[in-house]
């Protein structure tokens, strides 16, 4: 089957159409003006691997096609007003996925996220695909040493406290450049090609975690799906999965449960250690409790309990070394505030807030977040409004947008309760910028 890279085959693929589709999209759009286009499917081969370039209307034609604003269209950039897209996953496709994560450093998507489809698609490919082994290069050689050097800096950048990671993005993407460039030119051996693959996922992990904090969580997704292909190729399955698990949470963050889900349960096929297993079990239990799936969500997070302290032949990856029992017991109070139990519900995410370490400041603040939803649950405000305001203002702190989201997402049901103690100065709190 042939394949491309080209920007519009993978915009295509990502809405998940064939050339014959697109086509047919196209002389749709065409009709709706009284016009007729002769695009057929030979046609779309000839752009996307031929290099022709449409004509300026029929660009507009394409972008409504794929459902872009017509204002996004700039014929004489094409393909280059196309936006970033799912590069599907193959034995050549690491390096172009890792270069579309990074082309969003100077390119702000206007799309919101990446089509559930596409996402879902990618995660039964990846539970299926056996992994490939470094492609070899011809370029300069790559030492041990300068590896080493770079898995170091990545440590010190991800292992900096909280509130001085909101300082790290640039220095990240600069991390990530160096070692795409360094796969793509380098000459090395496979196990530190390896290497290089798996440092490259881990800091597009990272850089994804940072986009998604500030709410580009389509510029998030690109960098997971980036990361993705280069676990896929360094053979490492559990921070495949977690990649995979990233895409799913950003998922649910959006309330689109079903597909977080789906993806999940592709995650799990493959993840290996008993710790990634018991991070994806608590995020596919948030991802069941909001649909009503009762008996499988406690399920789950019994299985996340008892993979949380199984024992294990290796250390924890180090994507999941944070997981904890405090951990634990907020996502499942979370989960279980979802099906409707909020005394228990309640209970649990005190619990786990108490268990937090002191370092782990911006899951403090989500934590709290979670408190204030189970408070005003439990027809408390006042305990609810203080635990909003702290959130708050950490959140402002340490420069975590997510975490202060969270806290306005609540505002509306304290509304009730204006006159309840501490509202009205959390209210106030919340309009000042």
């Amino acid at each position: 089957m042939e394949t491309t890279t080209h920007p519009l085959a993978l915009a295509r693929l990502s809405a998940g159409m064939t050339q014959v589709e697109l086509a047919a999209r196209i002389r749709a759009a065409a009709a709706r003006r009284g016009l007729r286009s002769g695009t057929d499917k030979t046609r779309v081969r000839k752009w996307e691997v031929c290099g022709v370039v449409p004509d300026a209307e029929t660009q507009v034609y394409i972008a409504e096609a794929l459902g872009i604003p017509a204002h996004a269209v700039t014929p004489k950039a094409w393909p280059a007003w196309l936006p970033p897209a799912v590069v599907p996953l193959g034995p050549a496709n690491t390096i172009p996925a890792l270069r579309e994560a990074l082309r969003t450093v100077d390119r702000r998507s206007f799309l919101t996220t990446i089509p559930p489809a596409a996402v879902t698609a990618l995660a039964g490919d990846w539970a299926h695909a056996d992994a490939r082994a470094p492609l070899a290069q011809d370029g300069k050689p790559v030492g041990d040493d300068f590896v080493a050097l770079l898995e170091d800096g990545a440590r010190r950048l991800t292992a900096l406290v909280t509130e001085q990671r909101q300082h790290t993005g640039v220095l990240l993407d600069a991390h990530l450049t160096a070692v795409t460039d360094l796969i793509a030119h380098g000459r090395y051996p496979a196990r530190l090609g390896r290497r290089l693959h798996t440092l490259a996922a881990s800091l597009a992990q990272t850089a994804g975690w940072h986009r998604f904090d500030h709410g580009r969580h389509h510029d998030a997704a690109l960098y997971w799906v980036a990361g993705l292909h280069s676990a896929h190729t360094a053979g490492d399955r559990d921070l495949g999965a977690a990649l995979l698990g990233d895409l799913a949470y950003d998922a649910a963050w959006r309330r689109d449960h079903a597909t977080a889900a789906a993806v999940l349960r592709h995650a799990l096929t493959r993840a290996e250690h008993p710790a990634a297993r018991a991070l994806l079990h608590l995020r596919l239990a948030r991802a069941l409790a909001p649909q009503g799936e009762k008996r499988e969500t406690l399920r789950t997070l019994q299985a996340a309990e008892h993979l949380l302290n199984a024992a294990a032949a290796h250390p924890r990856p180090a994507f999941c070394t944070w997981l904890s029992e405090a951990d634990l017991a907020v996502d499942s109070g979370q989960a279980l505030l979802d099906l409707g139990d909020t005394e228990r519900a309640h209970r649990l995410i005190k619990e786990g807030q108490t268990l937090l370490p002191d370092s782990r400041s911006k899951t403090n603040g989500v934590f709290l977040a979670y408190r204030a939803r189970s408070d005003l649950g439990r027809g408390e405000p006042e305990h609810a409004a203080a635990a909003a305001r702290q959130s708050l203002v950490l959140a402002r702190k340490i420069g975590a947008p997510r975490c202060e989201q969270l806290v306005k997402d609540l505002l509306p049901a304290f509304a009730p309760y204006r006159s309840a103690d501490g509202v009205p100065e959390l209210l106030h709190l919340a309009r000042a910028t």
